[in-house]
This record gives C-alpha cells, structure tokens and sequence, in this order.
C-alpha cells in the first residue's frame, strides 16, 4: 500500500497573528518532511471562500510551490472543480501540463464535480455538471496528446489550436475522480478513472458496497477517456499516529475528526445527513457532491439528538450544542470505527491493512485536520513514514 498525504490547508479559530501565512508555511514544512519520508503524492483540494475549513482556493499554486519544495513526493489535484463556470477546461489543460514539467513529471490529475455552496458561488447549473466533467476531462487528453485540436460541442467552442507545452508524462497524467455516491463510482469505472473516495467517519463496510459499482462500471467501460486506464483506487481519512493510546486520547485528534465532519455541511451547504446517513452505514445515501444545489446554514444544525443511539453521531451532535466532551468517550467511539487511524502505530497498521484488503492501494492521510498543531501533525507524519509505512510498503510499489 502506498502512503499518500491528503491536506485542507486548514486553520479552526481561535486564530494566531499571521495564521494565514502559518498555513502554508506549515504545510511546505509537512510536504518536505513527506518527500524526506517516502510518502507518495502530496494531494491538494480546491475549495473557494472557506474560512477555518480550507485556504485551498488556488490549488495549482500551491502545487507548484510543493513541486519546487520536493523532489520525489507526486503532486496530486483532488480534484479540479470541472464545471465550466469555475475552470476552464482549456486551462486546466495548460495549468496541468506547466505543473508537469515544473515537477519532472510527477502530477496526478483529479478531477471534482463540486456542489452545495461551490456552485452557487459560480452560478453553476448543477445539471450539466456531470457532463462537463467528462467533457472536462476528454479535452484536456485531447488537448495534450494532439498536435493541433479544435473543440465544437454545444457547452464550448474552441477553434484549432495547440496547446504548449505537453505534459511530461506519456501518454498524459493519470486521471482520478473524486466519488462519494455509487452513481459516481459507476461513472469513474466507465471513464477511466482511477478513484479519489472519503469515509469521513462512516465504515469501511460502505465503501466496499460502492465498490462494487466501480468495478460493474469498469466492467462495462466501451469509451475510456484516457489513452491510458487508471485502475488505483485511492482513499482518504483521518490519521494521526502517535507512540501510545493514551498519547493519543490526550491528543484529542478523535475530536477535531469530530470537529471536520460537523463543519463540512456548513462549508458546502449541504444536508447534515448526507454524512450522518453514511456514518450509520447507510449506503444508498446521496453523498456530498451529489446533493442537488444549496442549503440554508442556518437549517444544517437543527434538530440535533444529544442521546443519538449512534455513538459518534451523539458525540458529533453534543459537539455542535456545545457539551464539553470526555476525550476518553470520544477516542473510544472512534477506536471502534474501522475507518479511523487515530491511535498507536499497531492500530494503525492494522486499521490500514483494513482498507487495502477492501481493495485500496492508496491511503490519502489527513493529518492536519481540526486544532491540530503543525507540531502534532509533524510527528504524526514522522512516525506514520518511519513505523507505518515501511509495514504496509510492497515490493514494486510505485509512488
């Protein structure tokens, strides 16, 4: 199994002097550690007007600046927002293809359909997001591996033209999906894609359901976009490593987990139980970006049961109402989740070996999540590249 790192640029209040410029400063730090480590990709999000959450609202320079700080770390978009009134997917394609040769051919290529609050920042139509993300995609192949291309489809026009440079990678970077509904599983089989997939907090059991849609997909895939198929399925969750358990009950890395899913329907304005449905297992539940346009903030936090039978959805609701909580009860509640590595190196190992026999090659660690300190986070990549990764590492793995 490959080690990937998977980071938000977050920063929760309260907020120091200068946290803006902490962010990033950390994160080149957390970035040439991994290098140093033997991580595989450095994977970044795209997320627009998100405070606390994510400072990811210009992934491609970041990306950039990680590629110039490094040497062997990929560095991987996930995802590009695909609709049109957010990136141009003429762009995209040169921005791509720039950060290829600044890098010496090391990106991957995600792309990401996006919703709730995201679209209306853009005035997205939510119903052609689907298709601009394949025809997203198909252009930048097009634009990369053909000496000169023209573009006619009823959503964009583009006249014949190059597009300098090309990619370093031949034929062209891998493509990824960001999925979290089985209707977006099936779609990454057919297209193509290798897959970019979250638990956020819900079993591992949920995933492996989905699953079964992206290999019926695979299955049945007639027109790939890419001249070459990516079959690595990759998964994101939250990590955090520490020497012993109760170094880690004292942490609190199982609250500020707590702390990142209560948020996201708030950041993208999208129902709570879109989340809490998949915490219970529920997998026909819609996943985030596939809910249909906004809602109202002010409607995301109601209604919350502090005696919820489900133990980390009674945790994550007395959270929001303000309970103090007892980080004992919080770690124990999120020890019990197999999709959750917060805790000593042989838990982790053990959790991780959970995912890959589910069929992932690629764990995309979060570890600086939540009120995290960039000195925790550091020490949990430390320990996660010098104890956890070379138990996992293969033979013929490839970064």
């Amino acid at each position: 199994m490959i080690v990937d790192l998977f980071n938000e640029l977050q920063r929760p209040q309260p907020w120091a002097d200068h946290h803006e410029r902490d962010v990033f400063a950390h994160a080149l730090e957390q970035a040439r550690l991994a290098d140093e480590l033997g991580y595989g990709c450095w994977w970044s999000v795209e997320h627009h007007c998100t405070p606390e959450f994510s400072y990811s609202g210009a992934p491609e320079l970041m990306n950039a600046a990680i590629a110039q700080h490094t040497e062997r770390l990929r560095v991987g978009h996930a995802g590009v927002l695909t609709p049109f009134r957010i990136n141009h997917p003429l762009r995209v394609a040169e921005r791509v293809a720039v950060l290829d040769h600044l890098s010496g051919g090391r990106v991957e290529f995600g792309l990401a359909r996006s919703g709730g609050s995201e679209w209306s920042t853009f005035g997205v139509d939510p119903d052609g997001t689907l298709d601009e993300l394949e025809e997203a995609a198909r252009l930048c192949v097009t634009a990369w591996t053909q000496p000169e291309f023209r573009w006619d489809s009823p959503r964009l026009q583009i006249p014949t033209r190059t597009l300098v440079p090309k990619p370093v990678q031949q034929p062209h970077p891998r493509l990824w999906q960001t999925v979290s509904s089985p209707s977006s599983f099936r779609m990454a089989g057919e297209l193509g894609f290798g897959i970019l997939c979250t638990t956020l907090l819900s079993p591992v059991s949920v995933l492996e359901a989905m699953m079964v849609e992206y290999d019926a997909g695979r299955a049945g895939a007639t027109n790939p976009v890419g001249l070459a198929v990516n079959d690595q399925r990759a998964v994101f969750t939250f990590v955090h490593c520490t020497e012993t358990r109760d170094e880690a009950i004292r942490s609190r890395a199982a609250e500020a987990a707590l702390w990142y899913v209560n948020a996201a329907p708030k950041v993208f304005s999208v129902p709570r139980t879109v989340w809490t449905n998949l915490i219970r297992g529920d997998v026909g539940s819609t996943g985030p970006r596939r809910a249909q346009g906004a809602v109202d903030k002010s409607k995301v936090d109601v209604d919350l049961d502090p005696n919820d039978p489900h133990p980390i959805i009674r945790l994550m609701n007395r959270q929001v109402l303000g309970y103090e909580l007892d980080p004992v009860e919080v770690y124990e509640a999120l020890e019990d989740q197999d999709s959750v590595l917060i805790g000593d190196v042989d838990s982790c190992v053990r959790k991780a070996r959970r995912y890959e026999a589910a069929g992932f090659g690629r764990l995309m660690a979060l570890m600086q999540f939540g009120q995290l300190t960039h000195e925790q986070a550091s020490a949990s990549i430390r320990r996660v590249g010098e104890a956890v990764l070379p138990q996992l590492r293969r033979d013929g793995d490839e970064r």
